[in-house]
């Protein structure tokens, strides 16, 4: 099922202008999203352009899977960048995701380094990544290069049908969500070592 189209910069620009008033009330602006917005960095690039010219916020969602340049090419012009980690033991997160963490750490650091504004978002799906360990050598990274803001994702199952839908097989049918005792134990011990934390959102 298609449920996109294509678009040109020009139509998207009149869409994102179509909004202006509500950006000026609100403080807000726009967030590039995905998929992985970075796989179409040129087309990205020029948004924020746009964007940067027109005086809008702009934020970006990714994963951070992507070369130092093209993060480099586009940082100046991102206003907020929503980045997730998922795990940050390597040969675990090869075997989940099919790729190193390396560059995705790497890039979050240079980020923070450069003084970008980050958000690190956690998907925190039980059995997979909601070990202790690994929460908090999340934080211990995100601390150690200067970054306080975290967003606590947890795991919901609305990708089941989109799976269907796709005659692909769903490797996690049945994990369930964290649990909020579980969220507000973790949100507290992170708070505790100098994190600022939210469930949901971001």
């Amino acid at each position: 099922m298609i449920v996109g189209k294509e678009m040109s910069l020009d139509k998207v620009v009149k869409e994102v202008d179509k909004d202006l008033v509500f950006y000026d009330e609100s403080d807000g602006g726009v967030t590039f999203s995905g998929g992985e917005p970075l796989l179409q960095l040129d087309f990205l690039n020029a948004l924020l352009e746009e964007c940067k010219d027109k005086g809008i916020r702009t934020a970006l969602d990714t994963s951070g899977y992507a070369t130092h340049d093209a993060i480099n090419k586009i940082s100046d012009k991102v206003d907020l960048f929503l980045y997730d980690v998922k795990m940050m033991d390597d040969t675990k997160h090869r075997k989940y995701t099919g790729v190193s963490n390396k560059l995705v750490l790497e890039n979050l650091k240079e980020l923070a380094k450069n003084g970008s504004h980050v958000l690190v978002r956690l998907a925190i799906i039980p059995g997979i990544n909601d070990s202790e360990d690994n929460v908090l050598k999340t934080a211990e990274f995100m601390l150690s290069y200067g970054i306080k803001n975290l967003s606590l994702l947890p795991y919901h199952r609305s990708g089941i049908e989109k799976y269907k839908n796709l005659e692909r097989t769903y490797m996690l049918n049945k994990t369930e969500a964290p649990s909020d005792r579980y969220l507000a134990s973790t949100k507290e011990k992170l708070e505790a070592i100098g994190l600022s934390v939210r469930i949901g959102g971001g």
